[in-house]
């Protein structure tokens, strides 16, 4: 017989989107031990790439009346939001779940707050940064749906897909373009090739190149002709010097191939968040593409502990990373701000706070909604 559904995690996007679902996946199959969890998506072929995915029952409902007859069928307590794709909308219009925005992860871009988190009963958020966002940015908003539960995602990584080496492992970790310009914060068109060449230019130090998802599809012109001029010259040095070991990593998740690196050059996104949260006592290095530093360290405060490349100081980049990686001396500062974005979480215990935080609504839902 089959059980109860408690939770749904709805994702109403196309397939060049789906990694926003795919890094909640383990933490899904860990609630629904519970939990019972069903995903319910818009798009055929986002059906069928996470059916070899999870083992989670992945439901198709296209339609809107599909998605209500989906939904009037499971019954849920609960329903997830990993982004807040405009389809959503047809999802809140279901009055007998609580619905939860979860997000899919964790940054200073300026799109991670909008009006968008007063549609959501609760919003889940990292940290201390993230509850000082929202009260910022948002008017008439007290932030008492803001629950602080960490990063979750983080606590179930699997190995790293990099070969063992003697070498220092440079990560270069750019974002994609956005949606609009006030959202874009990629260095890939007006940094990417200069920062290879200066990673390349330190002895005995292995470059590893790992885009987001996007910019490998991007159709903007500068956008996808550095990323293919990046790959080829990775290409080039990695024939110039086999036991270099110089790679680029276009699929699949970026978090396991963090853990086998040793410093790492990002953009303002989730990523460098990331990092910090997962190698606190590793350099990190943040690109400004807008070249206006008092802006960037008012609104992104990993930059306050990691050094910054724009386009005046990329010439100095190899000498740089050369000294960060002899005398990493923004350490005692990205601990401080560790705790700032994540509070006090450690390993695991992001997972245990999501898990308990959902089964506190599943109960809640329960109570104002009983079992007819």
């Amino acid at each position: 017989m089959q059980k109860q559904t408690d939770v749904v995690a709805y994702f109403g996007e196309d397939p060049t989107r789906v990694y926003q679902l795919t890094q909640w996946l383990p933490v899904l199959e860990v609630l629904d031990r519970e939990h019972p969890v069903r995903v319910v998506v818009r798009n055929a072929e986002v059906a069928r790439l996470l059916h070899d995915r999870t083992t989670i029952p992945v439901l198709l409902a296209a339609g809107f009346d599909e998605l209500a007859k989906t939904y009037e069928t499971l019954d849920a307590s609960v329903v997830l939001y990993c982004n807040n794709s405009r389809t959503n909308v047809d999802s809140l219009l279901n009055h007998r779940m609580l619905h939860v925005h979860i997000n899919h992860g964790e940054s200073d871009k300026q799109s991670m707050v909008s009006n968008n988190a007063k549609a959501y009963d609760r919003v889940f958020v990292a940290g201390e940064a993230a509850v000082q966002r929202h009260l910022t940015h948002l008017m008439e908003f007290d932030g008492s749906t803001l629950v602080r539960i960490g990063r979750p995602q983080l606590d179930l990584i699997g190995p790293s897909p990099l070969p063992p080496t003697p070498r220092s492992t440079v990560l270069y970790a750019p974002t994609w373009e956005g949606d609009a310009d006030y959202n874009d914060y990629t260095s890939v068109d007006v940094l990417g090739p200069a920062i290879v060449e200066a990673v390349l230019a330190l002895p005995a130090v292995r470059l590893v190149y790992k885009p987001h998802p996007k910019v490998t599809t991007s159709l903007t012109p500068a956008i996808a002709t550095n990323h293919a001029a990046i790959l080829q010259r990775i290409v080039e040095a990695a024939a110039a010097d086999p036991e270099a070991g110089h790679i680029s990593v276009t699929e699949g998740d970026i978090l396991p191939v963090m853990t086998g690196c040793d410093a790492m050059i990002t953009d303002v996104s989730s990523v460098g968040l990331d990092w910090l949260y997962l190698k606190t006592d590793k350099p990190i290095l943040i690109t400004d593409r807008a070249i206006d530093r008092v802006a960037l360290l008012r609104d992104v405060p990993v930059s306050r502990c990691a050094d910054i490349i724009d386009v005046t100081t990329i010439e100095a980049l190899t000498r740089v990373l050369a000294a960060r990686l002899a005398d990493d001396e923004h350490r005692a500062a990205r601990e401080e701000t560790r705790r700032h974005y994540f509070d006090d979480t450690q390993a695991g215990e992001s997972t245990t706070r999501f898990t308990g935080a959902i089964a506190d609504l599943v109960a809640l839902r329960r109570r104002l909604v009983p079992p007819s």
